[in-house]
């Protein structure tokens, strides 16, 4: 495997752990309700901004992925798409990308 492949397995597996250890803690605090994180989103101007930026580079992303995977018919790269919404955009970019850039057979 190539240096750069092992960079962007690298960032996402951080891009999954990071995140959720800032998430878990705050969802065990409030029951697990995600309505409440939903609003914690939505809380003030700053962190709208920062909601909607992710949410649409998730969206960028997807169209990206959905795009490319007609054409180059990398099927496994579409299980970005469901860890990008459920995990976030700091795991999903990364693992598309290191999915991407296997070697072609």
């Amino acid at each position: 495997m190539s240096l750069l492949r092992l960079m962007y397995l690298g960032l996402a597996i951080w891009g999954a752990v990071h995140p959720m250890y800032h998430f878990l803690p705050w969802l065990q605090e409030n029951n697990f309700d995600i309505n409440a994180l939903i609003s914690a989103w939505k809380a003030n101007a700053a962190v709208a901004g920062l909601y909607w930026d992710l949410v649409i580079a998730a969206v960028a992303l997807t169209i990206w992925v959905l795009a490319e995977v007609a054409v180059r018919r990398n099927w496994l790269a579409l299980i970005a798409i469901p860890v990008t919404f459920g995990v976030g955009v700091s795991c999903g970019f990364p693992l598309y990308l290191f999915l991407r850039s296997r070697p072609i057979r």
